[in-house]
């Protein structure tokens, strides 16, 4: 099986990538930036053949590289500008572009390709904050309200793709990733609000001090649970629906993270920041979110979160560090 990611060196592409080639698949690795060194370095000790091609998801010519580096059996669309308050406002025309019409740019070369279905993960900040008693975010029950430009687009980008792929009779998924956090995340220049979780596992590993801004609850899902969702909807023989949530189906914050933390690395101190102090783990969202419903991608794939439970997640991380 083969599958052409885009956006390959992202976050949660590396997660998805490392889990295809451990099985044994082949990948083409889609972006205009490269590989990072360590990941080519591990991937290259699993089963699996990665085949990298450099190119923009905007240029036509640029994915018919990619799909003619090898015969293309579906396509999992990662690559996206999230963007943060200083490019919204410095730069939203690369932000559309990249978003909606890369997104319609990969979707024409995926009908071209005649590949079997694209995924083409979407957010869980489409539904921005949840209105007054809301238990968790379902995909009918709650109606989007997204409230920055990557949320819109992220909209807007479902709705046409979901659109696109019923009239042209193309297989489409577009699932509501929660906030994620774990392995490969990184600085990439067009992912501008990293994890709160990020930063609390750099400081735990230097032995440093954590501090916290408000620590706002959402659905923090582990990244490798993110990917398993995105390989589980690649695989379904048949899907009657394209919109999923993926995520944890839990509502966690950064400080109950820190907790599970600070149980496994002895030494690591954490604690609010105080009025005068600059917190070093920043949670961007300002509002307190909801769990997801993840029981229709449940039923649809049989997919279930490996790592919903903290301690479970830190210990993998942790391992997953070690190991590297």
């Amino acid at each position: 099986m083969t599958t052409l990611v885009t956006g390959a060196a992202g976050f949660v592409a590396l997660a998805t990538i490392e889990a295809l080639l451990a099985r044994g698949d082949t990948v083409v690795a889609f972006d205009r930036a490269p590989i990072p060194a360590e990941a080519r370095a591990a991937f290259a000790r699993l089963p699996g053949r990665m085949v990298e091609v450099g190119g923009d998801v905007r240029s036509a010519a640029d994915l018919a590289r990619a799909f003619a580096a090898a015969p293309v059996d579906r396509v999992l669309h990662a690559a996206v500008i999230t963007a943060g308050p200083a490019r919204e406002r410095s730069d939203p025309e690369t932000v559309v572009a990249v978003n909606v019409q890369g997104a319609l740019a990969v979707f024409r070369a995926a009908l071209a390709g005649g590949v079997a279905r694209l995924v083409a993960p979407s957010s869980v900040s489409v539904y921005g904050a949840p209105p007054p008693g809301t238990i968790a975010f379902g995909e009918d029950e709650t109606w989007p309200r997204p409230s920055s430009l990557y949320a819109i687009t992220k909209l807007a980008t479902e709705q046409m793709l979901v659109r696109l792929g019923a009239v042209h009779g193309l297989s489409v998924a577009t699932p509501r990733i929660g906030s994620a956090y774990g392995p490969w995340e990184r600085e990439t220049g067009v992912r501008d609000t990293l994890s709160p979780h990020r930063a609390a596992f750099l400081a735990a590993r230097r032995g440093g001090l954590a501090l916290l801004n408000r620590p706002t609850r959402g659905d923090h899902v582990y990244v490798r649970d993110a990917a398993a969702g995105l390989i589980a909807l690649l695989d379904a023989p048949s899907l009657d629906r394209s919109v999923f949530n993926l995520g944890s189906g839990v509502a966690t914050d950064v400080a109950e993270f820190c907790r599970a933390l600070a149980r496994r690395v002895p030494g690591f101190r954490w604690r609010a920041a105080g009025p005068d102090e600059t917190p070093t783990v920043v949670t961007h969202v300002p509002f307190d979110r909801v769990a997801m419903d993840i029981r229709r991608i449940r039923d649809a794939t049989g997919f279930r979160p490996r790592f919903a439970d903290l301690d479970q997640a830190v210990e993998d991380w942790l391992a997953s560090t070690a190991s590297a």
